[in-house]
């Protein structure tokens, strides 16, 4: 029997937004927080336990399907065959611990491969941004989004990875500087999200399959491109340097790539 993907796109949306308010009460309580590798690279209480809320959630909705979750709680995976949904239960945790702003939860739910739904939820704005080519578009709550403007590189802000411009990877400074300027959120999906409202043209950093599952559908749906900072596919099982950008933006950098590794 064929999945009813409208159906299981009004199940994921009542899971999601169970989670947000599940998510909302646990912020007035003292929060765990935990490093990970690192003084910032966090983890807390909430983390640990929306994923939990996440998995059984979706145990529940699509039995037969595989679990990727960032905390751990899912399976372990060496391969990306059936149905597999990507979970990141808080994206921008130093945000959702120093700010309590601009974080997200997000699902990608992919098919042998092929990204068939996303969902990015900006929880402190309560909009759920969610679509892919099941749904034939992307909407932000109720209301659809059109494709951004193809820009060039030198015509809009480019979101980017502080690490990476301060340490020069990728020659990200010689991006940062041929386009109008930089910006940095914190989230990959609040950058996500701004790239599909046309606020940046692009975005770069390090992500894992959690940070970039879900916006990859999403973007790939508006026509914005999604790859490797060389312009390759994404690994979906493992860390990657990975470009956002316009379909023109995207050509601008990886010309700047090729022309230094060519000096």
């Amino acid at each position: 029997m064929s999945l009813d993907w409208q159906q299981l796109n009004q199940d994921v949306t009542a899971l999601l937004k169970e989670a947000r308010q599940r998510v909302l009460e646990k912020m007035q309580d003292p929060l765990t927080v935990d490093e990970k590798t690192g003084r910032k690279d966090l983890v807390t209480n909430v983390d640990k336990g929306n994923e939990q809320f996440l998995i059984t959630g979706i145990r529940r909705i699509d039995p037969d399907a595989k679990v990727l979750g960032e905390e751990g709680f899912g399976d372990q995976l060496t391969d990306i065959k059936g149905r597999v949904w990507i979970v990141d239960p808080i994206d921008g945790t130093m945000n959702f611990v120093k700010q309590q702003d601009n974080f997200a939860i997000m699902i990608g739910i992919y098919q042998d491969g092929v990204g068939q739904l996303g969902y990015i939820y900006d929880v402190m704005n309560d909009v759920l941004y969610h679509g892919g080519p099941q749904l034939g578009g992307v909407w932000a709550n109720q209301d659809p989004i059109k494709a951004p403007t193809n820009l060039a590189l030198r015509d809009g802000l480019i979101g980017a990875s502080g690490p990476l411009v301060i340490h020069d990877v990728a020659h990200m400074q010689a991006i940062v500087h041929a386009s109008a300027g930089m910006r940095i959120y914190g989230s990959a999906g609040i950058e996500m999200i701004n790239v599909m409202r046309g606020k940046t043209l692009g975005y770069i950093s390090h992500l894992k399959p959690w940070d970039f599952a879900a916006g990859q559908v999403l973007l790939n749906t508006l026509g914005v491109r999604v790859s490797t900072i060389d312009g390759q596919p994404l690994n979906m099982l493992s860390s990657n340097l990975v470009l956002v950008a316009t379909e023109k933006a995207q050509r601008d950098i990886l010309q700047i790539e090729e022309d230094d590794v060519s000096l």
